[in-house]
């Protein structure tokens, strides 16, 4: 079996980046599905709903490649969290999330057209925040780092500094678990190893 063009259905630049670190460079196509028409309120079904509905969009557009979706949200103390719509928002949302511990859940999504098969898996990690200050929260809002983000932070950028620990996979809370990729890639009979170039 010949190894398919693997296509990453996201703009995001830091998935991007860490598919690119581990070895793999992706086709980057992002996905046009509009996230507004999926109303769920299980974190878990969200971003898997929500990663599966991304490959799609792009696997209507593509033959004989592999392709991955991926989502990610933040739930608090019952809420679920994406990116924030303003600074406002952003302050706001630091404020509730300061000294508490959030679980963020990421979605992936592979659709093989190759075999004709699609996985959709989820991973969630625990983040442990710090209790910043008021100003650390403007200043680093004011950064505009935590506006391209669905939990209002970048664990690799400046939020890593307001994260006391995580539980969990740490690529995961980046954007997409590369341990769980590798599964997924195996669930499909191919070796990871063999998309680095």
């Amino acid at each position: 079996m010949g190894i398919p063009p693997f296509v990453l259905a996201s703009a995001s630049a830091a998935r991007r980046r860490l598919l690119q670190t581990a070895g793999i460079t992706p086709i980057v196509w992002p996905s046009d599905f509009d996230e507004s028409q999926i109303q769920i309120t299980d974190a878990d079904v969200l971003v898997r709903t929500l990663a599966q509905g991304k490959a799609g969009a792009v696997a209507s557009q593509l033959t004989d490649s592999l392709i991955m979706g991926c989502d990610s949200v933040l739930a608090l103390n019952g809420e679920i969290h994406g990116k924030p719509a303003d600074s406002a928002e952003a302050i706001a949302r630091w404020h509730k999330m300061r000294g508490q511990v959030g679980e963020l859940y990421t979605g992936h999504a592979l659709i093989d057209q190759v075999q004709h098969r699609v996985l959709v898996r989820s991973q969630m990690t625990r983040v442990h925040f710090a209790e910043v200050s008021d100003r650390q929260i403007a200043a680093y809002v004011a950064t505009g780092e935590p506006m391209s983000c669905a939990g209002c932070f970048a664990l690799e950028g400046r939020g890593g500094m307001f994260v006391e620990k995580i539980e969990g996979c740490h690529s995961n809370v980046i954007g997409l678990s590369l341990p769980l990729l590798r599964q997924m890639l195996a669930n499909l009979s191919y070796d990871a190893v063999d998309f680095w170039v």
